[in-house]
């Protein structure tokens, strides 16, 4: 069983298409449906003192975030699940309700970049997924 204090942690082993990755990890590993990882990169960010210009650690940066949809005892599949907020069209211009909904910038759900071949084309900008990169557990997504 997973306690709050170990660190679950795994790699991406496949990208399916441009919401979609295969983590090798599974519900063997204490990996259950719903649990979200971040993606992380491979470089460190320094942190610098603001005073003394020195060194005081380095973090992981999350490229993105992923949720469990699915399992398998050596692997799970995750999907992104953030939504990335559109611009609302305007009423304003002359434009009907219906012409403004088309104006604006719709809602859309994050996708993951990667140079892979994949299983459709990705376009967006969101994130630099691929094969090998590390992932961990995120143990409370909300904060």
């Amino acid at each position: 069983m997973l306690s709050m204090t170990d660190a679950l942690e795994g790699r991406v082993a496949r990208i399916l298409n441009s919401r979609e990755l295969v983590i090798n990890r599974g519900s063997s590993h204490g990996v259950k449906e719903g649990m979200v990882f971040a993606v992380l990169d491979a470089k460190l960010e320094d942190i610098k003192d603001p005073e003394t210009g020195e060194v005081l650690g380095s973090i992981e940066r999350p490229k993105t975030h992923v949720k469990v949809v699915s399992l398998e005892p050596g692997l799970s599949i995750a999907r992104t699940f953030r939504v990335i907020r559109g611009r609302p069209g305007s009423f304003g211009a002359g434009l009907s309700p219906l012409a403004a909904m088309f104006a604006g910038t719709p809602d859309r759900v994050e996708t993951l970049k990667t140079t892979e071949a994949t299983w459709e084309d990705l376009d967006e900008s969101e994130s630099l997924v691929k094969t090998g990169d590390k992932v961990r557990l995120v143990p409370d997504p909300t904060a």
